[in-house]
């Protein structure tokens, strides 16, 4: 049974669309989520090779002015509400955790079941937005314009109010797993801390969400019955929609790149088959963040008129969350220094991850600095340090964590020569098409320009080539995933010979994930101390 995929497993048991459908089994909701995100990731990742292609040269070589506006619009509300923010906990976190904590499934099956539906519902809502007049107000909506132009703004916000809930429903349920459902002598701090990672999340998902949706709802009515909140031609302040957005907004990008960090931690430890360095330190560095994360949203607002004390103060603030993302660097660093490492996929989407978010990070540092901020602000050195945040932070893990369970999902291995030059392929694209976007905004290179002038024409170059190379790693990454369903090679239990629970059941698992209860002896990491075979074979 090690060697091969089990006869049934929740795959194929049981049997019927109908049982996919309205299945409650933890693994099939996160397999769903996971292709239902990869098709929205495909959806906005052609916005935005529209968008680079546009501004291959200055001019209009491509669509109008409103046509870019809603191109790019289109881009970052499907990347951020469709994408990004659902990726991990949605996908990654529901097939793993309960596997990881020994659970049979996660504390409200059928909770899970309604966050699934609720995003389908969501995600039409914002195709019918895109058939509907599409929106080209930015995925920030800000007011007073969100309140005046004639696009499908109602719908689209609608749509993102809607898939609120589906963050919140899955929230809700991995606080109570975590809390309620962790296997005999599995304590706090022998969690893996991919699940410490999940905790945090949803604490930002249970708190901060509901105050993204009322705002978005407010907008609504303003559109709709012109009540006067963020228009001020009614009487309304638009800093104010600005307040609500961010509180919400800001702590969002803990909700996409908390449970990145995550999987860094498992990665990280399992491929350099060593302990995780400063694990108490790691796990509250998460909780940290969560709770620093909701302190912070007035540095998206120095240039908007806010008191010099209170950007002061949040300036000051923002240094600070700098700190537990720098302890989390320090001991993945320290944790490879002198490990064995081996150099497969995941792994290489980890020192991608490394490099990148480092970057992001320390140009954030910029952005956090009063002086500095009021020239860098909406230039494209802000598109840069996001992008190097959300796509060299989150999807860099994101990738890292597919290739890391697609064993456990599917029971088969992918091309690893393949799964390699995808992976450079990824991380040479990403740096060609965004690094030159320091340079174009340190310059005073507005974001969201249709046009620009001819001394940009070679930086905006450079990063529409990056974007085809990063589009060639994706295609070839596509391509071997799927074969691997016919041409993979049995993966086995355990191919990385980790150390965590999902790795001591079968690949793919049982439909309810164990044969019998597993009890925890070891932490998640140790492997100062334990040997764990790999089941696959010449590893």
């Amino acid at each position: 049974m090690d060697t091969l995929r089990p006869a049934q497993n929740y795959l194929n048991e049981p049997r019927g669309w109908k049982s996919w459908l309205f299945t409650l089994d933890h693994k099939r909701i996160g397999i769903m989520y996971l292709a239902a995100i990869l098709l929205a990731f495909l959806l906005g990742g052609i916005f935005a090779l529209i968008v680079r292609l546009e501004l291959l040269r200055p001019g209009a070589d491509l669509m109008s002015a409103d046509t870019y506006n809603k191109m790019f619009t289109l881009h970052g509300a499907i990347m951020i509400f469709l994408f990004i923010i659902p990726s991990i906990p949605a996908a990654l976190g529901n097939f793993a955790l309960p596997l990881m904590i020994g659970a049979r499934d996660v504390a409200f099956p059928r909770l899970n079941l309604a966050s699934w539906w609720v995003y389908v519902a969501g995600t039409i809502i914002a195709l019918y937005s895109i058939f509907a007049g599409a929106v080209d107000t930015g995925w920030t909506f800000y007011t007073p314009y969100s309140t005046q132009t004639t696009t499908a703004v109602i719908s689209m916000t609608f749509a993102a109010f809607v898939l609120g809930f589906s963050s919140i429903f899955t929230g809700i349920n991995f606080i109570v797993t975590v809390h309620k459902l962790r296997a005999p002598g599995m304590t706090w701090f022998k969690m893996p801390l991919f699940v410490w990672a999940l905790y945090a999340t949803a604490i930002i998902q249970v708190l901060a969400t509901p105050v993204l949706g009322i705002t978005l709802l407010l907008l609504i009515f303003e559109r709709l019955f012109a009540i006067g909140i963020f228009d001020p031609a009614m009487g309304g302040d638009p800093v104010l929609y600005q307040h609500f957005f961010w509180f919400y907004s800001h702590p969002a990008v803990y909700i996409m790149i908390l449970p990145g960090m995550g999987i860094m931690s498992e990665l990280v430890a399992t491929f350099a088959r060593k302990t995780i360095f400063g694990y108490r330190f790691v796990a509250f560095s998460s909780v940290a963040i969560a709770l620093i994360g909701f302190l912070v949203w007035g540095h998206h607002m120095f240039t908007s008129g806010q008191s010099e004390a209170a950007s002061m103060v949040f300036s000051a603030l923002t240094f600070l969350v700098g700190i537990p993302s720098a302890v989390k660097i320090f001991n993945w660093l320290t944790t490879l220094y002198k490990g064995q490492i081996s150099f497969e996929t995941p792994m290489l989407y980890a020192l991608w991850f490394l490099c990148t978010f480092t970057i992001g990070g320390l140009t954030g540092i910029f952005l956090g600095a009063l002086v500095v901020d009021v020239h860098l602000h909406d230039t494209y050195f802000v598109v840069a340090h996001f992008h190097y945040v959300m796509m060299g932070g989150t999807v860099m893990a994101f990738l890292g964590g597919i290739h890391y369970w697609w064993p456990k999902m599917f029971g088969r291995m992918y091309s690893e020569f393949w799964g390699r030059i995808a992976a450079v392929l990824v991380f040479v694209g990403f740096n060609g098409t965004f690094f030159p976007q320091f340079v174009m905004g340190a310059q005073g290179m507005p974001r969201r320009y249709f046009d620009y002038v001819p001394e940009y024409g070679t930086m905006h170059a450079a990063s529409t080539v990056g974007s085809w190379i990063m589009t060639l790693g994706f295609l070839i990454m596509a391509t071997y995933l799927i074969a691997s369903f016919w041409r993979g090679k049995p993966a086995g239990n355990n191919p990385w010979g980790a150390l965590s629970l999902e790795w001591t059941t079968t690949s793919p698992p049982p439909p309810h994930n164990f044969d019998s209860q597993p009890v925890v002896t070891h932490g998640p990491h140790d492997y100062d101390k334990i040997i764990a075979p790999s089941t696959l074979a010449g590893r």
